[in-house]
């Protein structure tokens, strides 16, 4: 008799936690915009992110320069303005962070929104699509900075990984060999793209303001992620 009552009741809380279970709250997967100037260092920011995570890095001007080396419809239309340093019309820009949005990657583990919004009406295109962030990051650094980071990088054309003459040397000669400058890394248009930066970044921020965190990021890049590791745990327990 007792081995019955054992059974009933080990059967009765199998189904109470399988109840539980299926009621309990999903965890939230982070959702995060990443924002700062160009040479902020957003992008060994979300290098480690991602490393954390695993959630998918979605980097606006990779994708965009992707489009314009592989000649697509969209990477013409796009080239002219990322030439002359000039923010890519908002529409373009949309309909590439859309895409990537919908994948199984970004559904399952989260995403990451790197050079996404930078206007006002981007942020209200998320909206719509209702790409809303548990978590918006603003990585603060100087100009001045900013500038030296910028122009010093160089890019491995083949895995597309950034180095810096300075700060983060290619490991061998073989890399270094093959290194290329970036056509928006100059002085002359990052001077534009930070003046574009100032300008619009009130008013983003402004859309997220109960989300932004900012962080220093003129720091060594672990001591800053110490920072930005512990605003995405926080977001993730609201």
């Amino acid at each position: 008799m007792s081995l019955k009552v054992v059974g009933a009741a080990t059967l009765a809380g199998a189904t109470a936690y399988g109840v539980y279970a299926m009621t309990r709250p999903k965890k939230e997967v982070p959702k995060i915009i990443i924002s700062g100037g160009p040479g902020s260092g957003k992008g060994t920011q979300c290098e480690l992110l991602v490393k954390k995570y695993g959630i998918k890095h979605i980097s606006t001007g990779d994708a965009l320069r992707h489009h314009v080396k592989t000649g697509t419809d969209l990477g013409k239309e796009a080239k002219a303005y990322m030439e002359r340093g000039d923010l890519v019309p908002d529409e373009l820009v949309i309909g590439i962070c859309k895409a990537e949005m919908e994948t199984k990657e970004a559904k399952k583990n989260g995403w990451l929104l790197d050079g996404m919004p930078r206007t006002k009406k981007q942020c209200e295109a998320l909206d719509e699509m209702n790409l809303i962030p548990n978590l918006f990051l603003l990585l603060e650094v100087p100009d001045q900075i900013m500038m030296e980071r910028a122009c010093g990088r160089r890019q491995d054309p083949v895995t597309r990984k950034i180095y810096h003459i300075k700060y983060k040397p290619a490991p061998n000669e073989e890399i270094a060999k093959r290194l290329i400058i970036r056509s928006d890394d100059t002085v002359e248009k990052m001077t534009n793209r930070i003046t574009q930066y100032h300008k619009n970044i009130s008013a983003v921020s402004g859309s997220y303001e109960d989300k932004m965190v900012k962080i220093d990021g003129n720091r060594k890049p672990d001591d800053v992620f110490k920072d930005v590791f512990n605003a995405v745990e926080t977001s993730m327990k609201k």
